[in-house]
Order: C-alpha cells, then sequence, then structure tokens
C-alpha cells in the first residue's frame, strides 16, 4: 500500500499567487509507489467508473515509458456524428452544427494553465478518439460503405483529475486541476483539496473483489468479410494500381465476436502479449441522447504508431511500413533484421509514405524545417519487428497542436498514397466503415501539446459485441493469398489477448 504525503501543492497562499496570472492551476499529492501497478491503481480508483482512461506506454516496444495517466470522472463529454456535434456538461447535453476540429480547438484554447515544476507532460485535457471516418470532414469522398456499427466520428472526454505513475521516480501524481473560470479562487483550491482527499482514500483502499464470469461455450469470430471477396477487393485494388490511380492502398477487414469477458480482463491481457508504445483502455459510459442505440462503449488498445506528437512548436511524424518476426535468439533477429532492410519492395514502400508524411508535416510546418531524423531504423516487439523512420517539423505560428493533426489525419500506413484516391477507393471496396480502425487515439492538454496514435490492434467493446479490424498496404506485386494471411496475422494480437483473457 502507498505511503502519502498529506501535504497539498502548492499551498493556499502560493496557489492563490498563481490563480492572478493562470486560469487553471493544477493542485497536487506525491506518492511513494514502488508497491503500487498502473493496474492495481486502475481497479482502485476508475473500477466502478463509467468514464474513465489509462494510457501506458512500452517504448521501441521493450522498455517501459516514463510516465503512466488514469483519468475518472470527465468534467465534459464532446462527442461528434457528421457535423452535429453533441456536448455533455454535467446533466445539461446540447446538439449543434458544427467542426469538431475547430469546436475542440476552441474547448482548448481561452486558458492559461500554470506549469509546475516537476509534474508530468499531462495534468488535464481531452482523451478520446478520432474515428477514420471523420475523414470526410477534412476530405470530399463518396458515402458508399455501409455505417453497420454506429461509431461517433470522435468523442473526447474532458478530464481535471489525473492520476500519473513516473517510473523513473517511483511515484504517483495525484492532479485535481482548479478552473478559476468556474469559481473562486478560494473556492476553487478548497475544492481542488477535498477532490485530492477522496482520490487518496481511494487509491489506500483495498482492491475491490472482482467477480470473474466464466464465459459460455466457444470462442466465436466472424470475418465481415469473406474470404472471397477480399481477394476480390486486392484484385481490384491492384488495378487501380496498374492504371496509375494509386501506388498503394491499404485494404482491411474486420472480425466480430462475442469475448465473453470484462473488456478490462482483454486489455490487461494485451498489455501482456502485445507491449507497445501506446496501450489504452477507455471507458466512454452511455453514448449521448442522440445515438440510435445508447450502449456502453469501450476502447482496448495496443498500438506500436504514433500517428502525430506536438509539444510546443516541434512537430514528430513516424511512419511504420515493414515488418518481420522476432526470431528465436539474438542472431535470429539480426538475421530477419538484415532480411527486411535488404527487400526492396519494403524499403520502397517505406520510402514513399516517409514522402507522403513529409508532405502531411510539411503543410503545417515552418519553410525549411521538415527534416527526417532516423530513417529505416528496425525496432522489436514482443513477437515482430517493424521497420521505422522519424520526421520532425516546426510548427506555423499561427497554427496549433490540431491543425498538425488534421493535416496529418488519416496515416498514410492506413490508407496509401496519394491518400486522398486511395481513401476513395477503400470507401468503394471496403463493404462496411471502419469506425476506431485507423483512427487515432489521442490525449491533447490545454498548453498546446497533443501526443496521438494510430488505432490499430485495438478492439471496439459496444456492450458485449466486440469489433476489431486489419489490412495491409496493397501494391503493384501483392499476392491476395499473402495479402489476406497478412491481415489474419494482424488480428492475432487482439485474438491471443481475448483467449488469454478467457483462460484459453
Amino acid at each position: 500500500m502507498p505511503s502519502f504525503d498529506s501535504n497539498s501543492l502548492p499551498s493556499a497562499r502560493e496557489f492563490l499567487k498563481l490563480s492572478r496570472n493562470h486560469s487553471l492551476v493544477p493542485v497536487y499529492r506525491t506518492v511513494t509507489a514502488d508497491l503500487e501497478t498502473p493496474v492495481s491503481a486502475f481497479l482502485r480508483i476508475a473500477s466502478d467508473e463509467p468514464e474513465a482512461f489509462l494510457l501506458e506506454s512500452v517504448e521501441g516496444g521493450e522498455h517501459v515509458g516514463r510516465y503512466t495517466f488514469i483519468g475518472i470522472q470527465p468534467y465534459k463529454k464532446m462527442t461528434a456524428r457528421g457535423t452535429r456535434i453533441t456536448v455533455r456538461e454535467g446533466r445539461r447535453e446540447h446538439t449543434f452544427d458544427g467542426d469538431i476540429f475547430e469546436e475542440l480547438k476552441r474547448a482548448l484554447s481561452g486558458h492559461t494553465p500554470a506549469r509546475l515544476p516537476g509534474l508530468p507532460p499531462f495534468t488535464a485535457g481531452a482523451v478520446g478518439f478520432f474515428a477514420y471516418d471523420v475523414v470526410r470532414q477534412i476530405e470530399k469522398l463518396p458515402s458508399l460503405a455501409k455505417d453497420e456499427l454506429g461509431v461517433p466520428d470522435a468523442c473526447l472526454m474532458f478530464f481535471d483529475q489525473v492520476l500519473a505513475f513516473d517510473h523513473v521516480k517511483k511515484e504517483i501524481h495525484l492532479m485535481v486541476t482548479a478552473d478559476l473560470t468556474r469559481e473562486s479562487r478560494e473556492g476553487a483550491y478548497e475544492r481542488a483539496v477535498r477532490r485530492l482527499n477522496k482520490m487518496e482514500k481511494r487509491l489506500a483502499a483495498a482492491l475491490p473483489v472482482r467477480k470473474k464470469k466464466k464465459p459460455e461455450g466457444k470462442l466465436k469470430i466472424t470475418s465481415r468479410t469473406p474470404k472471397a471477396a477480399f481477394l476480390k477487393a486486392v484484385e481490384k485494388a491492384k488495378e487501380y494500381i496498374a492504371s496509375g490511380d494509386v501506388f498503394q492502398c491499404v485494404i482491411s477487414q474486420r472480425f466480430d465476436c462475442v469475448p465473453g469477458v470484462d473488456s478490462f480482463e482483454i486489455y490487461r491481457a494485451l498489455r501482456i502479449v502485445n507491449p507497445s508504445p501506446y496501450m489504452y483502455f477507455l471507458r466512454f459510459g452511455l453514448e449521448e441522447k442522440a445515438a440510435k442505440k445508447p450502449s456502453l462503449a469501450h476502447i482496448v488498445g495496443s498500438s506500436p504508431e504514433l500517428l502525430v506528437r506536438v509539444h510546443g512548436q516541434e512537430v514528430e511524424y513516424r511512419p511504420i511500413a515493414g515488418t518481420r518476426p522476432r526470431g528465436a535468439d539474438e542472431a535470429k533477429d539480426r538475421a530477419m533484421e538484415a532480411d527486411l532492410r535488404a527487400d526492396e519492395k519494403e524499403v520502397a514502400e517505406h520510402i514513399m509514405l516517409v514522402d507522403l508524411g513529409r508532405n502531411d508535416v510539411g503543410r503545417v510546418s515552418e519553410f525549411g524545417s521538415v527534416k527526417v531524423k532516423d530513417l529505416m531504423f528496425v525496432e522489436r516487439y514482443s513477437h515482430v519487428m517493424h521497420m521505422v523512420s522519424s520526421l520532425e517539423g516546426t510548427l506555423r505560428s499561427e497554427l496549433g497542436a490540431l491543425d498538425a493533426f488534421r493535416a496529418c489525419f488519416p496515416a498514410g500506413t492506413l490508407s496509401g498514397a496519394p491518400k486522398i484516391r486511395a481513401m476513395e477507393i477503400i470507401e468503394e471496396l471496403e463493404p462496411a466503415r471502419r469506425g476506431v480502425y485507423g483512427g487515432s487515439v489521442l490525449y491533447a492538454d490545454f498548453s498546446g501539446n497533443l501526443d496521438s496514435c494510430i488505432a490499430i490492434r485495438t478492439l471496439f467493446m459496444n456492450g458485449e459485441q466486440g469489433h476489431f479490424q486489419a489490412g495491409g498496404g496493397i501494391v503493384a506485386d501483392s499476392v491476395p493469398e499473402k495479402e489476406f494471411e497478412e491481415s489474419v496475422n494482424k488480428a492475432r494480437a487482439v485474438v491471443r489477448a481475448i483467449e488469454r483473457a478467457r483462460g484459453v
């Protein structure tokens, strides 16, 4: 059980000083966390919360990232379906027409947050997802694929209660951010301290007893796309490539199942079988009243791929293209890595996607600032290795993090090149809208910082129903049968996690 420093920081006097020039001020306590884990902390403070998040990281597939974030009790929720945006604050909910990117930008701007030394990079802000299909708010695309899942185009929850693990210092920061635009300075501080007391009490409590329901019957997973239809779609994509429409197009298939186990148990399994730089568990509670079928929605994911990261004015983009399985030992790993680097097809695809990324980042960066920091290095993960490049640019002064996110969305590695024509072909060849797959899970704060990943290796739970998706980049010499096998192989991480959670 963690030991507590009972003092809240800043002090009441320091808080009043900070509140003169800042509209958002974090109040926090620090906890020794050498016996605590992110999973146990989440179970203690969020097991009964309908809306919450857990964000973890294993960098390079092998080293635990410095910070883990947990958030509970969002004070606001923003959901978009096309141009219809629903905002819920407390018991109030209103719906209007707008641009979700601009509305999110507006919600995160207009504040002057205080930055306190020693605190992690994220203390409060928005956490959620943009579905692949929000691209219709960016580009004019045909509407051919069926909307079978009813996934919102975007859903962001705004948190001012955040718990952050610092894995280097073995500490937990309990943080409540006071909003001085909503209440008096004295009242805001007192309320923040009361909320910290509640978080502290919950974190010190015994772990809740979790009754595991034994799943009934065997796990049945079905593909939305029959194999023959998938092979036909790949052949058609190759025809478009041969005619010069595109160089590459990503074709995917969706898998549906009823896992029969708690979604957090699936997350616990996924973080073990597929540790990645971006691991996330998000609970969205009941959907907005405007939804056709309100239900509890959860997202469980473990993605290796950054979409875009913005810190201050620095933009980072890291395309991943090219994969090999891990070897049985170091020598075989090195042989696989050499084989990947020597594969002309993989290298050509990778360079094409690096060029696409340079173009996307260049749209929002200062002239001449976009640089390839690292080209075609290989990162090793638990079961595979990927070829990765890293691009950097300096954001233009008149633009913000969400402008960079919008410029890079969706990732070229999940659409193709040229991007717009590839997305038109995807709309024609895939029978149903993608939903979360190929979109992004992200957090964005009030200081203009943003970190986002591509939503792959991700399970979307809608009530009891589970949905996940996988695909691959089709090029001129792609073999349809091999592309089908690759999409099935990429889905195996989620399948293994579900089976592990079921006790198979």
